[in-house]
């Protein structure tokens, strides 16, 4: 018996032991911090310099005027509260050095605090300076609670409207006020001001047109249909502020920020008029004319302005509205600023989610063509380098995870068509691959070796569509149990994706079918089932979104697509995760109730590792559904890898997609079945023992 496994029991065992409230409000134990011996706690005297610059800001009464602070906010998010946000407004990296792309930020003027996600917490203990403390987000203590630990009443807590969005300050500020704390806009950046010259220039390149050819819809079209649900509220305009709705419908790009092709702007559309609001030196003569900017006299032309004069323009423009659209939350779009909502009367605005959400997720024709095509060439990319990883470490050659995670951004980049990367890749080696939101870094990065899995989680941006992809590896041989996670992690793929459904099913409905064969092994994985995926946009793309956890109502459509991406973890010891990227497709049926029959259509064709697949736990149907998906990679990735004269690629792929005996001799079945029953029996035999084990040291305890 693994002494691991034992460890690794005992240790989930005292975590979830009962915990006082004031255990709570210490955060998360300080791994890097606690054991003084041995342990080299870098000194962080350039961030500690910058806490100390805040909080002398905060106490000079003329940095924010009338008001001294108790307290200061910094929110991960930028003025159009984006998922990621541009060096220039990475505030809250400037005051703490933590480098995630997600998380918030609480001083004091005798204590800071972090919130950020699971994934980020190991991240967070290595570059936070021991004065931290850390809180799981969407957790006890939220920001609110614990600033009301800390103050008095009558306390005044300080923020930028601007970088928060409304629903999150209405949180907040309802928290405080329950204990007599005050929340204050604070109109100008503290931080800025301590970062003074050393702060990165924000990004100007000239905007980019996205031609119709990508697009497949031309802009005047998609503001008209904005127009059509504007008139269905009753509303005079709309302002937009997410950046990916006004690229999405403006057909224009950017480089702005990372992994998202946008650029900085809000937008205002009324039923007569178009602004944009953004650095003007960026427009260009081909983008005024894309815009019909110059000059500018009806509906269908766009007015551009200064980036900042949407202030004075919402003053002005307010006098005249009777109804105004302010987008609210809804999945990953976190809606507009606290600023956009306070600059309007309350009285005239209307809380809605986007009508462009909406309008975006659901892909055109050539948008959808668009997608399947970039899936291939995203495909070839990834089998060139799979198979040169395994040829360079069949002749001694050994990469890290880091190196890996290079070579694969160098081979999409060199894409026909490619942009940029989706996300940050990750490739996670054995014990790293069992963390399910680890990322490689310069702390953690290791050599990958034959013992165990490999774990790559992937996706490029090409102009012609987004890609997201996650596949196992494995460079020698699996055990028996690494093999039956991958193939049950197969099976819930395989589960999800012949789906044929009512158009009317929600969409975290779904979650319980890839889901439930892990849970029929007893196991689970603590990410959702999928996103939303935008085209050549955002990869996580709302309003999609599949976890039976969620209580939104939204269903799905023909041209959505989404990710199918479910996992199984071993701490400790390896993890496996697959992803590939479904499209919604109308099946031509009607249900009894005259409602459409949908189906989804499998648009990643990267191959899976029959070396890790157990074909005795796959049933024929499941068989026969590897073999068609291995004959449409054989066809379509095929062809560009010949195309692209990578042959070492194409025998390679055409290796991994062997066709497979999609029905087994009664012998053999009966054989295969005798086998999982006493893997079955075993793993129960152990988990006794180790249970026995556990309530012996309570004993003696």
């Amino acid at each position: 018996m693994d002494v691991r496994y034992i460890v690794s029991f005992v240790a989930v065992s005292f975590l979830i032991s009962p915990v006082t409230s004031a255990d709570v409000y210490k955060g998360i134990e300080r791994l890097k911090c606690a054991n003084r011996e041995g342990v080299n706690v870098r000194p962080h005297s350039e961030f500690r310099h910058h806490l100390r610059e805040l909080r002398t800001k905060m106490r000079i009464q003329a940095s924010v005027p009338g008001s001294e602070l108790d307290a200061y906010i910094v929110p991960t998010f930028d003025e159009h509260q984006s998922e990621y946000v541009a060096e220039s407004d990475q505030r809250r990296r400037f005051l703490s050095g933590f480098s995630g792309s997600n998380g918030d930020v609480a001083v004091t003027l005798n204590s800071a605090a972090l919130w950020t996600d699971e994934r980020f917490l190991s991240q967070a203990d290595s570059e936070l300076d021991c004065e931290w403390k850390i809180f799981r987000m969407n957790s006890e203590p939220s920001i609110g609670k614990w600033l009301t630990t800390q103050l008095s009443p009558d306390a005044k807590v300080g923020a930028d409207s601007q970088l928060m969005p409304h629903y999150m300050w209405q949180d907040l500020k309802y928290e405080l006020s329950r204990k007599s704390i005050r929340l204050i806009d604070v109109n100008r950046h503290i931080l800025d001001a301590i970062w003074g010259e050393n702060r990165p220039e924000p990004f100007n390149d000239p905007i980019k047109v996205h031609p119709v050819a990508f697009a497949g819809e031309k802009w005047e079209s998609k503001v008209n249909k904005l127009r059509t649900n504007l008139t269905g509220i009753r509303a005079d305009a709309m302002i937009i502020t997410s950046l990916t709705e006004i690229a999405y419908l403006l057909n224009l790009r950017g480089n702005d920020i990372p992994y998202i092709p946008v650029f900085k702007a809000y937008l205002i559309v009324t039923q007569k008029e178009i602004f944009l609001y953004t650095n003007q030196t960026r427009i260009d003569f081909g983008v005024s004319l894309h815009l019909k900017s110059e000059p500018c006299h009806h509906e269908n032309c766009v007015q551009v302005r200064d980036y900042n004069a949407i202030w004075s323009d919402l003053r002005t423009f307010s006098q005249q509205w009777q109804r105004v659209l302010i987008p609210t939350y809804c999945v990953f779009d976190m809606g507009a600023s606290e600023a956009i909502y306070s600059a309007l009367p309350q009285k005239i605005v209307v809380e809605r989610v986007s009508p462009i959400i909406y309008m975006r997720a659901q892909k055109n024709e050539v948008e959808r063509a668009g997608m399947v095509n970039a899936h291939i060439r995203d495909a070839a990319a990834l089998c060139d380098i799979f198979s040169y990883l395994e040829e360079r470490y069949a002749f001694g050659e050994n990469w890290t995870e880091l190196e890996l995670a290079k070579q694969i951004d160098r081979t999409r980049r060199s894409q026909k068509f490619a942009q940029d990367i989706s996300f940050e890749t990750v490739v996670a080696y054995g014990e790293h691959a069992a963390l399910p939101y680890y990322a490689p870094n310069n702390l953690s990065n290791s050599y990958i070796y034959d013992n165990s899995t490999v774990l790559v989680d992937s996706g490029g941006q090409y102009f012609d569509g987004t890609t997201d992809v996650a596949r196992t590896l494995h460079l020698g041989t699996p055990t028996a149990e690494q093999k039956r996670a991958y193939t049950l992690v197969l099976s819930a793929m395989i589960r999800l994706s012949t789906l044929v459904f009512p158009e009317n099913l929600r969409l975290s409905d779904v979650d319980i079918l890839p889901r439930g064969i892990l849970w029929g092994d007893f196991k689970d994985y603590p990410h959702g089932s999928g996103h939303g995926v935008g085209s050549f946009s955002s990869v996580h793309e709302s309003p999609i979104t599949i976890a039976h956890t969620t209580k939104h109502r939204y269903t799905f459509k023909e041209g959505y697509f989404f990710s199918n991406e479910p996992g199984l973890y071993r701490t400790m010891d390896f993890g496996i995760k697959l992803k590939n990227i479904l499209e919604v497709v109308d099946t031509g049926k009607v249900h009894p109730t005259g409602k459409k029959f949908l189906a989804f259509r499998d648009v990643t064709f990267v191959p899976f590792e029959p070396k890790l697949i157990d074909r005795t736990m796959l049933s024929s149907q499941e068989k026969r559904w590897l073999n068609e998906y291995n004959a449409r990679i054989r066809d379509l990735v095929g062809a560009e890898l010949k195309r692209q004269t990578k042959m070492q690629a194409f025998y390679w792929m055409m290796n991994k997609t062997k066709h497979i005996i999609e029905y087994l001799p009664e012998k053999e079945y009966r054989s295969a079945q005798e086998a999982n029953r006493a893997s079955v029996l075993g793993d129960a035999s152990l988990t006794l023992i180790i249970v026995t084990f556990f309530a012996s040291i309570r004993a003696m305890i």
